[in-house]
């Protein structure tokens, strides 16, 4: 155990992931594939050699980190987004401001994709306001694929309804590639959710879903502050169906008429109106 131990220590203060005890066989399994490819005997040898290689470090953190997305998961936030909070900040805001979206753990992009096809569909709505959507992972290899904007057969059936694929998307041979102006609309950048975020900007919407559920109270509370200070004063937080800020932060508070949304309860620190 000493190897898992020293490993389960790195993780959490790499990228926030807490293991449990009874985690040993998925690291063992996610991690063989390295210890095979660098010809190490062990976790303990593993973990010994990632004291001085951030490569290494890099490969193990990205090889445990669950990258499982779809388009428009859990379509409810989806709905409130465009039926709710999009036409109120395009209402509140002055003329030719963008909006600002940030899809945090951004994955292979279905989710930021997910918000450019919404915001593209609602057209007259927003008369032509700019909306900008940032995307930010911790992990490379997700987010080049996510960059590239191809997706296979099994990616694309699962959330996306038919008449999107076909208006968004062109067939090719390595699998289906969303058009040009939808990748336009996304930039993905790499970003540690326990790094400093003021580099990203202050945004008016934040989808940061299904990731508190790996981090242990304290990394939860920390990351909702984080979150809380990039947030605009009448902005929305939307977290995962089983994710909650109740006893984790007091900056944020539940909107009554969705499960796993929050806004803003209290002035926090200010921050730039948008990214450098």
């Amino acid at each position: 155990m000493i190897g898992y131990d020293a490993i389960a220590t790195a993780l959490k203060a790499r990228s926030g992931l807490a293991l449990g005890a009874d985690k040993d066989y998925l690291v063992q399994a996610r991690l063989d594939p390295i210890l095979k490819r660098r010809g190490l005997a062990s976790l303990a040898a593993l973990a010994e050699r990632m004291r001085t290689d951030t490569a290494l470090e890099r490969e193990v953190v990205e090889a445990m980190t669950t990258n499982e997305t779809l388009f428009f998961r859990d379509g409810k936030p989806f709905d409130h987004l465009r039926d709710v909070m999009l036409p109120r900040l395009h209402a509140d805001r002055p003329r030719g401001l963008p909006l600002r979206i940030w899809s945090a753990a951004a994955a292979t992009g279905q989710e930021a994709y997910s918000l450019a096809m919404l915001v593209s569909e609602m057209g007259p709505a927003l008369a032509g306001r700019m909306v900008e959507i940032v995307g930010t992972d911790i992990a490379r290899e997700p987010l080049a694929r996510a960059s590239r904007g191809l997706y296979s057969q099994f990616e694309v059936q699962r959330g996306l309804p038919a008449r999107l694929l076909v208006k968004h998307f062109t067939k090719e041979e390595g699998g289906w590639q969303i058009n040009r102006k939808l990748r336009d609309m996304v930039k993905f950048r790499e970003w540690n959710l326990l790094s400093d975020l003021s580099g990203l900007g202050r945004f008016d919407v934040v989808f940061c879903r299904n990731v508190l559920i790996y981090f242990d109270q304290p990394t939860k509370a920390r990351t909702l502050d984080a979150i809380a200070r990039q947030l605009a004063p009448d902005g929305v937080v939307y977290l995962g169906g089983a994710e909650t800020v109740l006893g984790l932060n007091s900056g944020l508070s539940p909107i009554a008429t969705g499960h796993g949304i929050f806004q803003k309860s209290r002035v926090t620190d200010a921050v730039p109106a948008s990214a450098p």
